[in-house]
């Protein structure tokens, strides 16, 4: 949004919902069981397999694969699902780390390009 403002040389305007896009919460499915009466439009809708459940059965909700995604929310005809919000802790925070670069080292090195620090007396440490 901010380079669109710079190209079209205007100031930004903050969007609606700038606070919440800011600071997300993390939503589940939850599936009342005792009124699913296994259809599987759930699991048919769901992109990512996160409902499991046989015909005619309960279904439910594996968390750690849901998304959150909210598309299996309107077909279920018993209005049975539910998006729960769920708290964060360190156990499914979704870490953005870097990885480091590394750089690929000889496997030998020339013995002008080894050269020791120190000698130690082995005899003396033990």
């Amino acid at each position: 949004m901010l380079k669109l403002a710079e190209l079209l040389a205007v100031e930004p305007q903050p969007l609606d919902g700038d606070e919440a896009a800011a600071h997300p919460q993390r939503k589940v499915a939850f599936i009342d069981e005792a009124n699913c009466i296994g259809c599987t439009k759930c699991i048919q809708a769901c992109p990512v397999d996160a409902i499991v459940g046989a015909t005619r059965a309960m279904h439910t909700v594996l968390p750690d694969l849901c998304t959150g995604c909210d598309l299996c929310v309107s077909p279920c005809p018993t209005d049975c699902i539910e998006m729960i919000p769920v708290a964060t802790t360190t156990a499914n925070w979704k870490w953005d780390l870097s990885t480091i670069p590394v750089k690929n080292l000889p496997s030998q090195l020339a013995a002008s390009q080894m050269i020791p620090v120190k000698m130690i007396d082995v005899e003396q440490h033990v």
